[in-house]
């Protein structure tokens, strides 16, 4: 896997199978299946996928939804700082770890600015888990500094990283400016943070304080921070899934054996 897409297919059946056969022991052609995709997947992965259900598992229905997900990568910044730094990370393993790096000790800072200049020379000692040792200074744990705050920084400045896109809550401002005026109050009241780097500390307060500042002065904005955020993709397609109406969107394998193409037309992705 590479940023959500799927770069091995062979490895890829082998797991579902193994899903199927070791961790829900039901059998494929008995369940209709849920599957969610990065939002840059190709269509031809999605067309893979789609032929591996249908002609392989036999699955009698299938339902593909785009993750929804921030599209800039907080873990490979994080870990190009801690490589700069001196700490070497390369293998999938040690990716993982930084990964936990992330989760465990990178915060959003409310300032930038005012935090770079109060943060040097303070560090935090993050022990690697699992009695790991970073080679090749032979030492189990890491000490890190700005890197905490410069890597997460990247989700409101993704110019830090050679990129021209707008920050989240730019993009969170225009998503609700595009849309009908009656509306953008209840919208602006009910923005709910989704996914793992909205856990990094911090994220809620100084998305509210971006906010703010794009906003008219008496819009009234209410940031929602569920404690299970991290799933949230999982949550709302099982929600789906269970859903009366559900079975009015999915593609059914007898729909997909006429027209395989049905997979992009009734998704619309």
């Amino acid at each position: 896997m590479d940023h959500g897409m799927v770069m091995n297919w062979d490895d890829m059946e082998r797991i579902w199978n193994w899903v199927y056969a070791e961790e829900l022991g039901t059998l494929s052609e008995e369940h209709p299946v849920l599957l969610t995709e990065a939002p840059l997947n190709p269509r031809s992965n999605r067309d893979i996928a789609a032929q591996i259900f249908f002609d392989t598992f036999n699955v009698p229905a299938l339902f593909i939804s785009v993750q929804a997900v921030l599209s800039l990568d907080v873990t490979d910044h994080l870990q190009l700082l801690l490589r700069k730094a001196g700490h070497h990370l390369h293998t999938s393993a040690e990716h993982e770890v930084v990964r936990t790096i992330k989760e465990k000790t990178c915060y959003i800072a409310l300032n930038p600015a005012k935090e770079e200049k109060e943060a040097t020379g303070r560090t935090e000692e993050f022990r690697l888990p699992d009695g790991n040792i970073l080679q090749p200074i032979s030492i189990p744990f890491i000490k890190l500094g700005s890197e905490r705050f410069r890597a997460p920084e990247i989700l409101f400045d993704p110019e830090l990283i050679g990129q021209e896109y707008a920050g989240v809550h730019q993009v969170i401002v225009d998503s609700i400016n595009r849309v009908d005026l009656d509306l953008r109050k209840s919208l602006f009241s009910n923005i709910v943070l989704s996914g793992g780097s909205t856990l990094c500390k911090g994220f809620g307060d100084r998305l509210l304080n971006e906010v703010k500042k794009l906003a008219l002065k008496d819009v009234k904005i209410k940031i929602y921070a569920p404690p299970e955020r991290k799933y949230s993709t999982w949550i709302g397609g099982s929600i789906l899934a269970g859903l009366n109406t559900f079975r009015r969107m999915w593609v059914s394998a007898e729909e997909y054996q006429e027209d395989p193409d049905i997979i992009h037309k009734k998704f619309g992705i």
